[in-house]
């Protein structure tokens, strides 16, 4: 069985996503050990509420070094709502900017849309190359919960370097909704409360893990 860490950093819905992750087929560990979050096969990073706060949360468990040296060995990392958010290079919420891991250029900010949060059941647009959707039809729907997310993607790398695959959906205006890039994947969306859809992403992303 594939060894995962739901990273426990005082935020974010750890039960769910370890029964989540259970359901495929998972051995999961709920910890904020340094070590253990490590050497584990995969990583989730969860997370909701305000970008500040989570990344103080993450800071407190040193979260941040942990990705940062999972990503250096190429070991799989996944980050579920605000766990995404805090990838990039910062947010900025009600006005305070608030510095994040910075392993994707680019800013969080609030969402153009006339009904804020953005709460509900969404399709979204996934590239055909596309490991964490693969074998899902356009129709399908996740259920997301926020009110910011990464509007623009700015990470381009020049050849030979893989660009990333990035699947986008639209509230208001277009959105970033997951990135696959390399050993790091990330969802705006929540895959543990997202049913069959959930469950089968959480799948295709455990089969690439143990590729």
């Amino acid at each position: 069985m594939t060894r995962v860490v739901v990273l426990d950093y005082g935020s974010g819905n750890l039960r769910s996503a370890e029964r989540a992750l259970r359901r495929v087929g998972a051995e999961v560990e709920v910890t904020g050990d340094f070590a253990t979050a490590v050497e584990c096969d995969a990583l989730v990073v969860p997370g909701v509420g305000a970008y500040a706060a989570c990344m103080a949360g993450l800071r407190e468990v040193r979260g941040d070094r942990i990705i940062g040296r999972r990503l250096a060995g190429g070991r799989p990392v996944l980050g579920i709502c605000v766990g995404m958010q805090i990838l990039f290079d910062r947010g900025i919420e009600h006005g305070v900017e608030s510095e994040g891991c910075a392993q994707w250029p680019g800013v969080v900010d609030r969402l153009e849309a006339d009904v804020v949060p953005h709460m509900g059941w969404n399709t979204v647009r996934a590239p055909e190359e596309s490991v964490l959707f693969a074998g899902m039809a356009p129709d399908t729907r996740f259920y997301f919960v926020h009110s910011y997310a990464a509007r623009k993607w700015e990470l381009h790398p020049e050849p030979p370097m893989i660009p990333p695959l990035v699947t986008w959906a639209t509230h208001g205006d277009d959105f970033v909704a997951a990135a696959e890039n390399g050993p790091l994947s990330a969802t705006q969306f929540h895959p543990e409360k997202s049913g069959d859809a959930g469950a089968q992403l959480l799948e295709n992303w455990l089969k690439d893990v143990t590729r």
